[in-house]
């Protein structure tokens, strides 16, 4: 009797440990099995010194979870956003997105930065996690592994289209070059536009170096007013873009400034003020109302409804294609098993989204076209000019 017991028991043992198997596929990777969601989670800064990017990434994504959700969701469920606050704080960043693992998010959508993008890959990686950036620029970043994605426009290929511009439409022949060391956003922007001002005849006259955070910029701008040049390639963020600026107003410099993404943020003229003025910012995004149609019109007008008719940028644009692009994958896989449906992601091809059509290359790099260059006017960014991409 006390045998039957025991045979019966391993049998019962044996077929929760298969019923286990079957639904649990890989150890490692979250499922999506269970409850009336799916959950991705948002990895950015909504404090701290780039709150704007982390800001205005979750804005798009709550637009395009809400669009998705009147739908009737993904899959026969609601999509929902777990919120990962790092404060701009690297070091924090890594915690935050275990924990966001941890709570069984499928994908995460983040970081709106390079750097830190770079550390949260290397943790999604492993947890085979799908990680979708809609700001990471800079270069290293779907190296790390293949559930890393970003939708963003590169640098590789907008810095050279925008020193083209420069070069032969504004006529700039000299310029100063300054980048933010220890920043690798602004040190792999630096690294791009140098080939690219050389390709394109444009002489770097000076070089300097800054700090992330500093405020006082008098010894640079004194030696770059020894100087003859037509403008500044800036390659960091806004804050110090802003401040070193007003630096070069007050030293008597009227040159105008011209970088990437890093410097998009109201913040660049609430803090510069009248000393950024013509400053020139490029993006994969911008309001362009004359030409606006479609979903992109209709993005534009729902933000605005929703944000007392201030303009989206990039951020909130990128935010609400990375999650738009993440639910089509779930439906062509018919699955929200990362491991399952990052192979969908990787063959997306001319996905039509808010900031144009966008199709991942062999290596899950976006294909984009156009830059759009915009310039500061009246204290708003205003497109200056839009370059088509090869």
């Amino acid at each position: 009797m006390r045998k039957r017991i025991y045979l019966f028991a391993l049998v019962a043992l044996l077929a929760v440990a298969l019923l286990a198997a079957g639904c649990g596929g890989s150890k490692d990777a979250p499922k999506a099995a269970g409850g009336d969601t799916i959950k991705i989670g948002f990895l950015g800064g909504k404090t701290g010194a780039h709150a704007h990017y982390g800001i205005e990434t979750l804005k798009g994504m709550q637009m395009a979870v809400d669009d998705i959700n009147k739908a009737g969701g993904v899959l026969g469920k609601k999509l929902e956003i777990v919120e990962g606050d790092h404060g701009s704080n690297s070091s924090e960043a890594a915690n935050v997105t275990q924990k966001m693992i941890t709570q069984k998010v499928v994908a995460i959508v983040g970081d709106p930065t390079t750097g830190i993008t770079k550390t949260a890959a290397q943790i999604c990686q492993p947890a085979k996690v799908v990680l979708l950036s809609a700001g990471a620029v800079g270069t290293g970043v779907v190296e790390i592994g293949d559930y890393i994605y970003r939708d963003t426009l590169l640098d590789a290929v907008a810095a050279p289209a925008v020193t083209k511009y420069l070069s032969e439409e504004l006529k700039w022949k000299k310029v100063a070059l300054v980048t933010t060391t220890g920043l690798s956003y602004s040190e792999s922007l630096t690294a791009i536009f140098k080939p690219a001002l050389a390709k394109y005849g444009v002489e770097i006259v000076a070089e300097q170096s800054i700090m992330e955070k500093d405020t006082n910029f008098s010894a640079q701008v004194t030696s770059l007013s020894q100087k003859s040049f037509d403008g500044v390639i800036f390659t960091g963020y806004y804050t110090e873009g802003a401040l070193f600026m007003k630096e070069m107003r007050k030293q008597g410099l009227n040159q105008v400034m011209a970088g990437g993404d890093g410097l998009l943020g109201q913040e660049l003229y609430q803090l510069g003020e009248k000393a950024v003025e013509g400053s020139m910012v490029y993006a994969g995004f911008a309001v362009d109302s004359k030409n606006a149609v479609g979903i992109t019109k209709e993005f534009i007008d729902k933000y605005q409804a929703k944000n007392n008719n201030s303009k989206p940028d990039m951020f909130a644009a990128q935010g609400y294609d990375a999650v738009m692009m993440l639910a089509e994958a779930m439906k062509k896989a018919n699955s929200a098993d990362p491991t399952v449906f990052k192979e969908a992601l990787a063959k997306t091809k001319d996905f039509k989204g808010v900031t144009g059509t966008i199709t991942f290359d062999a290596n899950r790099e976006p294909i984009k076209s156009p830059v759009y260059l915009q310039e500061v006017k009246n204290s708003e960014f205003v497109v200056k000019t839009v370059i088509p991409t090869a």
